[in-house]
C-alpha cells in the first residue's frame, strides 16, 4: 500500500488548485477554530494537572511496592528467573516452535527468485526510458523469462535381457550285444531253522548273481520222511537257482551255457543340451521301430524302438536396455534399481526422478511505460502483481476443505486413494503407461484398439494432470526368469493437493508405500495427519494453478476512480 502514498499527495495538491481560493479560505478558518477549541481543553487538564500534587493511586498500573522491586538490587536475577522458566512458558515455546517450523529456502532457489530483478536492476534504463510524468503510456518491453520449480515425475526403464525360445533335437539309438556265458544250476534249501553255515542255505546264493527257477515246499508229514506223529511241516523248501559264476564251497548240480543280450542306449549326442541350463527337456519321440526283430551275431533280438529323436526347448538370452533416452534427459536422476524378475535377476526397472517436459511456452511477458511511475528519476511500478501470501492461504483452506470433503467417518482417515495399475510390455513397442512426463494421447481408441484397457487410459489422464502418485512395479508374466509384462502401480487420489500431501506426508511420517502387489492406498490416521508439517512441504504445483489469478487491483486505474469521485463530491457541493 505504500505505493500509494505519493500519488495520493500529487493528487490532494492538485485538488487543492482547482476548488478555488473561496473554498481554501473556508477550510482553512473551520481548520483554525477546531484547533482553538482543542487547545482550550487541553490546556485546562494540563493546568489542573500541575497544580494537584502527586498520587500514585491516580497514575494508572502504579503501586507503591511493584512486583518488579526485587529486582533493583539484583539485577541479574530476572534473565536467572527467565531462563528456568523458559520451558514451560507458553509464549516462549509458541516463539521457539515457530522458528524450527519456518521454512528454509536453498540458496539456489532465492537466486532463482531474484534473477529477474537482478537482469533489470543491472540496466534499468532499458525498461522505464521514455516516461512522461503523468506517468503515460509509452514504448514496452519485454520482460526477462521467469524462474521457476518444474514439477516432476518418476519414469521408469529397463534394463536386463531379452528371451527367445528355440527348439533343437539331438538321436539316441540303442546298441544290443550278445555274449556267451556259462550258467550253474544249485539246490538249495530255504526256510526256518535251516543251519546258515550250511552250503545249502539259500542265503548263500543271493540275487542278482543267482536267480531262482523253482521251488518246491517240503511236507514233514509225509510218510517218505518216516515222521507221523506231532509232526509240524513248518515253511521249509527247496529252489532250484541258476548263478552266472560259481559259489564258493558248493558244487553246482549242472553247468550250461547261454547267450546273454544287452542293451544299451547311446545319448551321448544329446551330452551337451543336458548339461545346458537354458534347455529343459520336452518329448522323446521314436523313429526306428521297423522291423522290431533283428539278428544281431546270430541270434534274434526283439526290441519295441531301436532309435529315437529327443527334443530340448532352449532360451536364448541377448542384452537389451532402453534407458539411454532418461540418461541423456537434463535434471533426470537415478532413484533407485528394481529386479523384476529372475534368480538370478534378468531383468531390472531403473526408476528416474524427472523434471516434466516444458509445456508450450506462455506469451512474452511485457513492462511498459504506462507501468511505471516516475518523479525526478524515482520510479515505481504500479504493474499488477502476484500477491505471494495469498497462494498460501488458499492452499490451507483447500487442505482444510479436502479433508473435510475426504474424511472417510467408518475407518476415520483422510486423503485416501484409489488403487489403479497398468501393464507395458519390457523391451516392446506397447506401453499403456505413459503417465505424467508424455501429453495426453487424442487416439486414445487406437492404444485401445492395439491392447490397452480404457481403464489404463483413464489412469494416463489422471497421472497426467498430476492426480497419481507412482508405487511400484512387479513382474506380471516371466519365461525362463526374463520378465516379459510389468505393471505399474499407482495411488490416484481426488485432488493434486491431496497427492502431494500423501507423498511428502509420507516422508514426514517414515510411512513408505508398501509391495506394488499389495499396495492398498490407504490414507492418514487422524493422528497421522495431525503430525504433519505442512510449512515443510512443497506446494509449487498447486501455487502454479492460481497464482497468475491472484493480483492486486490496479492502482493506477483505482487512483483515476478516486480522483473522479472526488471531483464529482465538490463539484455536487457547488451546486
Amino acid at each position: 500500500m505504500k505505493r500509494l502514498f505519493l500519488p495520493f499527495a500529487c493528487l490532494s495538491a492538485f485538488l487543492l488548485t482547482l476548488t478555488g481560493p473561496l473554498h481554501a479560505q473556508t477550510t482553512t478558518d473551520a481548520a483554525k477554530a477546531d484547533g482553538k477549541a482543542f487547545g482550550r481543553d487541553k490546556a485546562a487538564s494540563a493546568q489542573s494537572a500541575a497544580t494537584t500534587n502527586p498520587d500514585a493511586s491516580r497514575i494508572p498500573n502504579f503501586g507503591g511496592t511493584p512486583s518488579q522491586s526485587g529486582y533493583f538490587d539484583d539485577p541479574d536475577r530476572m534473565s536467572r528467573e527467565a531462563a528456568s522458566q523458559a520451558t514451560t512458558n507458553t509464549g516462549y515455546k509458541a516463539m521457539r516452535d515457530s522458528m524450527d517450523r519456518r521454512a528454509r529456502f536453498a540458496p539456489q532457489d532465492l537466486d532463482a527468485t531474484i534473477a529477474r530483478s537482478n537482469v533489470i536492476s543491472e540496466d534499468p534504463l532499458a525498461y522505464t526510458s521514455g516516461m512522461a510524468i503523468g506517468g503515460s503510456q509509452g514504448r514496452c518491453v519485454p520482460l526477462p523469462p521467469a524462474s521457476g520449480t518444474a514439477a516432476r515425475y518418476m519414469a521408469t526403464c529397463n534394463v536386463g535381457y531379452t528371451a527367445s525360445q528355440e527348439t533343437r533335437t539331438c538321436p539316441v539309438t540303442l546298441t544290443a550285444r550278445v555274449e556267451q556265458r556259462q550258467v550253474y544250476g544249485y539246490y538249495c534249501v530255504g526256510g526256518s531253522g535251516v543251519d546258515p553255515a550250511s552250503v545249502y542255505n539259500c542265503n548263500r546264493y543271493p540275487a542278482p548273481q543267482c536267480t531262482v527257477t523253482q521251488s518246491y515246499p517240503i511236507n514233514l508229514c509225509d510218510p517218505y520222511f518216516g515222521i507221523y506223529w506231532g509232526c509240524n511241516s513248518g515253511d521249509l523248501r527247496v529252489d532250484l537257482v541258476s548263478c552266472t559264476a560259481p559259489v564258493d564251497g558248493a558244487t553246482p548240480y549242472t553247468v550250461t551255457g547261454e547267450n546273454v543280450v544287452t542293451t544299451t542306449r547311446d545319448e551321448s549326442q544329446c551330452a551337451g543340451l543336458a548339461a545346458d541350463s537354458a534347455c529343459q527337456q520336452d518329448t522323446e519321440t521314436c523313429t526306428d521301430s521297423d522291423p522290431v526283430t533283428r539278428i544281431v551275431d546270430g541270434i534274434a533280438v526283439t526290441q519295441p524302438c531301436w532309435a529315437w529323436s529327443r527334443s530340448y526347448s532352449c532360451a536364448q538370452f541377448t542384452e537389451a536396455q532402453d534407458c539411454q533416452t532418461l540418461e541423456d534427459t537434463p535434471g533426470c536422476k537415478l532413484v533407485r534399481e528394481d529386479c523384476l524378475a529372475g534368480e538370478p535377476c534378468r531383468t531390472w526397472e531403473r526408476v528416474y526422478d524427472c523434471p516434466v517436459p516444458d509445456q508450450p511456452a506462455n506469451s512474452n511477458q511485457f513492462i511498459c511505460d504506462g507501468d511505471v511511475y516516475c518523479i525526478d528519476g524515482s520510479c515505481e511500478t504500479i504493474q499488477r502483481e502476484a500477491n505471494d501470501e495469498f497462494k498460501d492461504a488458499v492452499v490451507a483452506l483447500n487442505a482444510m476443505n479436502q479433508a473435510r470433503r475426504e474424511f472417510d467417518p467408518d475407518n476415520l482417515t483422510l486423503f485416501k486413494g484409489t488403487r489403479e495399475s497398468c501393464s507395458s510390455k519390457v523391451f516392446g513397442i506397447l506401453n499403456c503407461c505413459k503417465g505424467k512426463g508424455f501429453p495426453l494421447i487424442p487416439g486414445i481408441q487406437l492404444l485401445v484398439a492395439l491392447g490397452c484397457s480404457r481403464e489404463e487410459m483413464l489412469l494416463h489422464q489422471k497421472d497426467a494432470q498430476g492426480l497419481c502418485a507412482y508405487v511400484g512395479t512387479y513382474c506380471s508374466s516371466s519365461f525362463l526368469g526374463v520378465c516379459l509384462t510389468k505393471r505399474k502401480v499407482y495411488c490416484c487420489f481426488e485432488s493434486k493437493l491431496s497427492r502431494i500431501l500423501q507423498e511428502q506426508g509420507r516422508q514426514q511420517l517414515n510411512k513408505p508405500w508398501g509391495k506394488p502387489k499389495t499396495e492398498q492406498c490407504s490414507g492418514f490416521t487422524i493422528d497421522e495427519f495431525a503430525r504433519l508439517d505442512l510449512s515443510r512441504m512443497d506446494f509449487s504445483e498447486v501455487y502454479a494453478e492460481f497464482t497468475d489469478a491472484a493480483r492486486l487491483p490496479d492502482e493506477l486505474q483505482a487512483t483515476q476512480e478516486i480522483q473522479q469521485k472526488i471531483e464529482d463530491y465538490y463539484a455536487r457541493a457547488r451546486q
